[in-house]
């Protein structure tokens, strides 16, 4: 199975489609969420205007830890099976990755500081999210200084399944410790309910940022491939010439 969806011929085939579609329902979805959460969405009695923020806020949040989530996932696949499309993924999940965990502790600093007095808290949730960008960093930063593609691949995997014990103290250190940030109210089982002008701009933007941390990921990995494509035509054509000549 694994060997199947890693065939890059299945993958264009797929990818030829399914890109402009998430594209198109990512434009539309933040199209229509910026509008409610601007025009039809209430202040809120706690934060005022400043609710407002949680729209950008929370999808980009939780599209950080998916992106890093399905990072992970692909290294793992790539560390045991050393497919080269799952090195592809892995690599274009982190940009997108790092630009909504910047998103999140940037807006998250905006949205707190009339809450909290302080633009910045060493709370548990911060910092772990804090650490996530400094994660995301340091992969990418793998495979832009390391020439050789196999042995950056083996050690941004390494790094990216290490990684990943940050993943759960993200989810639960609003459980774990006392920090600024309330408990999940979405999710959560039992959570007491957001109201349903709030809670309908908030996923219909968090669908539009998932479909737009799709298209990033498929452009990102196409773009890859066609670079490892380019680099084997010449190796290919070299033998050609060097079989003709003999």
């Amino acid at each position: 199975m694994i060997s199947y969806m890693a065939n890059p011929a299945r993958f264009a085939r797929v990818s030829k489609w399914l890109t402009p579609l998430l594209g198109g329902l990512a434009a539309l979805c933040i199209t229509i969420a910026t509008y409610l959460g601007l025009f039809s969405s209430p202040a809120a009695e706690l934060h005022g205007e400043g609710v407002r923020m949680m729209y950008v806020h929370v999808p980009a949040a939780w599209c950080a830890l998916f992106a890093y989530t399905a990072l992970a996932v692909a290294s793992l696949v790539s560390f045991v099976w050393r497919h080269s499309l799952a090195d592809s993924a892995a690599k274009s999940f982190a940009v997108p990755g790092l630009v909504f965990t910047i998103l999140a502790l940037i807006t998250g600093s905006l949205w707190g500081r009339p809450a909290w007095g302080t633009w910045w808290q060493w709370d548990g949730r911060m910092t772990s999210v804090l650490i996530l960008a400094f994660i995301y960093t340091g992969y990418l930063l793998l495979w832009a200084t390391i020439e050789d593609r196999r042995r950056a691949a083996r050690l941004a995997s390494i790094v990216a399944m290490v990684g990943f014990i940050n993943i759960p103290i993200i989810k639960f250190s609003v459980e774990w410790w006392n920090t600024l940030h309330q408990p999940a109210s979405v999710s959560q089982p039992g959570a007491p309910g957001m109201a349903q002008e709030f809670l309908i701009p908030l996923l219909v933007m968090s669908i539009g940022y998932m479909a737009l941390l799709g298209w990033c990921a498929l452009r990102g990995i196409e773009g890859d491939l066609a670079k490892l494509k380019n680099k084997r035509r010449p190796v290919s054509q070299a033998a050609t010439i060097t079989i003709k000549e003999s």
